[in-house]
């Protein structure tokens, strides 16, 4: 008893560490595979800014066993306004899962206003289908 009640403790401590961590970083992403309802561990994501009619890019990422990238602006940044530009490689990620896919990539552009200091861009995925919206 006292095995799991330890156990309980150091999942419940790694879940608010994460989401502590997830707090003072202004993005985070998840992806998850709506053919069988599970995360999307192993997806490559590129992050990018869009100065003047040039994507600039900011940082990369892979998402974890549950899908997410807690993390995925450039660490100790405040996020600027502006507009934005998360790739999910998701003709690779299919590839490693030997599954066709009509989409190589997904980009999700979205505009930072500074209305709340978090963003959190969630991806819906199948082989022939996305969507994604804002999260929270």
């Amino acid at each position: 008893m006292k095995t799991k009640m330890l156990f309980t403790g150091l999942l419940l401590n790694a879940a608010l560490n994460a989401t502590a961590f997830a707090a003072t970083n202004p993005l985070s992403v998840h992806v998850l595979n709506l053919q069988d309802g599970l995360p999307s561990a192993g997806v490559s994501v590129m992050l990018e800014k869009q100065e003047g009619n040039k994507w600039v890019h900011l940082s990369d990422g892979v998402t974890n066993k549950q899908g997410r990238i807690t993390a995925l602006y450039p660490a100790d940044n405040a996020i600027e306004k502006g507009n934005y530009r998360v790739t999910f490689k998701t003709g690779e990620w299919f590839d490693k899962h030997n599954t066709a896919t009509f989409f190589p990539e997904v980009p999700v552009i979205f505009k930072a206003d500074g209305s709340v200091p978090h963003y959190h861009i969630p991806l819906l995925l199948s082989p022939y289908g996305f969507s994604s919206y804002r999260g929270n």
